[in-house]
């Protein structure tokens, strides 16, 4: 790492003391950084107290003369191995979409030929505005590089995500981006569902079905040890949350819906989880109570919201890959092939899920892998785990990754 240099973008987010810890950690790695701050970066961290920790100039005027004479701002947002903007404030993430460039930061961002990583930070709100939503949609389809931000309480009081990624993650972040082929995955945004979904009769009874979680909860920690920012939105299950994931825990179809939409844009996104088709139409928020004589009551049921439909059609934000589960009694690649058909997927897998088999539940997986019209791919019986990094190999090839 000892000729590795990054350029750090400050933004204006009350976020920015977090990049003064990261340098210092990229420092001791042998990484040199070199910095840019904002105008309004420079109103939350001192400019020289930047200098200090990284050995370097700071950078912050586009027309200095000193510096245009030193080192232009082309060198400067070329002579770098990695741009990393933290915090990316929602104006710097619009004028990157946008190809604005009316400051020294914004300029480097759109003069530079180097991979770019953006760590967002901002209001909760602002975060969720179709404006955001869009502009980071653009920038994942242009090839940037998103890590976070995480979910919690904000310095403006509020709850909820917005919240700049601490800089032990970001010091990952980056180290991945410099070594590649160790995270071939490395900076890729994957949304993963698992886990049943519980649809309440009443607020004593549910319909749900077996699922464990297992092989979603395998496969969302494959995905984030191959170095990809994973979000696992997760029906209601035993299996613990997977290190180094964004776990967003839900009860029903609807809540699973709202969160994988949330998480957009993403690159890949894997629908593993067991959604109901149904729902009671209605649920009484009193327990239904058996009276003597009575006759049971009768459930009525209505059509869910189609998770994987919805993201293979997703008109704006369709995710580059998207791959489902088809979880099948009898018939297994005549069903699989009519699902993936009908939900517009690119990858179905199939499992035989009929009685005996210990596939819900269980520890042991045997997976059909439908990927076109070509002939199905068979794969022995495997533990989930090892399904899990088998189905992230493929998915390194599929989208021209180096191998690890």
């Amino acid at each position: 790492m000892a000729e590795r240099r990054v350029l750090l973008v400050i933004g204006g987010g009350i976020a920015a003391y977090k990049c003064l810890e990261l340098i210092r950690r990229l420092k001791e790695r042998g990484i040199a950084v070199r910095c840019v701050l904002t105008r309004a970066a420079k109103e939350l961290v001192s400019p020289l107290t930047v200098a200090a920790l990284a050995g370097e100039k700071v950078y912050d005027a586009l027309f200095s003369l000193t510096d245009e004479a030193e080192m232009g701002h082309i060198r400067l947002a070329r002579e770098a191995d990695l741009v990393l903007v933290a915090p990316a404030t929602a104006d710097l993430l619009a004028k990157m979409a946008n190809g604005l460039a009316d400051d020294l930061a914004s300029t480097l961002l759109l003069a530079t030929d180097r991979p770019v990583l953006v760590a967002p930070a901002m209001n909760p709100v602002m975060w969720a505005h179709p404006a955001t939503r869009r502009n980071l949609a653009r920038l994942v389809a242009d090839g940037i590089g998103v890590i976070g931000p995480a979910e919690g309480d904000m310095a403006c009081g509020e709850t909820g995500p917005g919240r700049l990624v601490e800089p032990s993650e970001l010091l990952e972040a980056v180290l991945a981006r410099l070594e590649p082929g160790a995270r071939p995955l490395s900076a890729l945004r994957a949304l993963v569902t698992s886990g049943p979904t519980r649809e309440p009769i009443d607020p004593v009874r549910f319909l749900a079905n077996r699922s464990s979680g297992r092989q979603g909860h395998a496969i969302a920690k494959a995905l984030a040890d191959a170095g990809a920012e994973v979000t696992l939105v997760s029906g209601p299950v035993a299996t613990p949350d997977p290190p180094g994931v964004r776990t967003v825990h839900v009860e029903t179809a609807r809540e699973m819906l709202e969160a994988c939409l949330a998480a957009l844009p993403v690159e890949v996104a894997i629908c593993a989880a067991a959604v109901a088709d149904w729902r009671p139409e209605s649920a009484p928020g009193e327990k239904i109570k058996k009276e003597p004589g009575a006759p049971p009551p009768v459930l009525r049921l209505v059509e869910n919201p189609d998770i994987l439909a919805t993201l293979a059609r997703h008109p704006t934000a369709r995710p580059r890959l998207v791959v489902g589960f088809a979880a099948e009694t009898g018939d297994l690649e005549a069903k699989a092939r009519t699902k993936r058909a009908k939900k517009g997927c690119d990858w179905i897998l199939a499992n035989d899920v009929s009685e005996g088999t210990g596939v819900f539940g269980g520890a042991r997986n045997r997976i059909l892998l439908i990927a076109g019209e070509g002939p199905a791919e068979a794969w022995p019986e495997l533990a989930k785990e090892e399904v899990a990094r088998r189905l992230v190999e493929r998915i390194v090839t599929a989208l021209g990754r180096r191998s690890p």
